[in-house]
């Protein structure tokens, strides 16, 4: 803004002093200046602010479910290798059917409230026969664009 521009924003401000400090007459005259943003810099702010919005947040969305995919694909593994430690623990043979998660949940590092961690993007852990592959499988394994399965 040019200093010419900034007449139009200055108001001036008269101030009376004294010789003793008081008021009296004496005059000072003190210019204080108010400069602000004009209507259009600002529009052009909001506008690049939505701009990297617009660009960040599909970002943002796929690097959410590819985590979720792979947190979902770590608890499978999980567990998948409980279910097999627990029918070799309890002498149960190819083929038998694990009812629940929660049956092997003495072989898995439970989560903060106590249980079988669960998929990260809601859907549901279904445990398959001991000795097939995979033994567990998540119910978002059908996603075509990032399943949660087992490779």
């Amino acid at each position: 803004m040019r200093k010419r521009d900034l007449q139009y924003f200055c108001v001036p401000s008269v101030v009376w002093l004294s010789p003793q400090g008081g008021v009296g007459d004496m005059k000072t005259n003190k210019t204080s200046c108010k400069a602000g943003y004009t209507l259009v810099e600002i529009m052009a702010v909001v506008a690049m602010v939505g701009l990297l919005a617009a660009i960040a947040i599909p970002n943002l969305i796929k690097a959410r479910a590819n985590s979720q995919q792979n947190a979902c694909i770590n608890n499978l593994r999980q567990v998948d290798v409980a279910i097999s430690e627990w029918a070799l623990e309890t002498g149960q043979s190819t083929g038998t059917s694990v009812a629940d998660v929660s049956v092997v949940s003495a072989y898995i590092k439970l989560n903060s409230s106590s249980s079988v961690p669960a998929c990260p993007a809601g859907g549901a852990y279904n445990t398959a026969t001991v000795g097939s592959t995979p033994q567990v499988s998540c119910s978002l394994s059908t996603l075509t664009a990032l399943p949660h399965a087992l490779p």
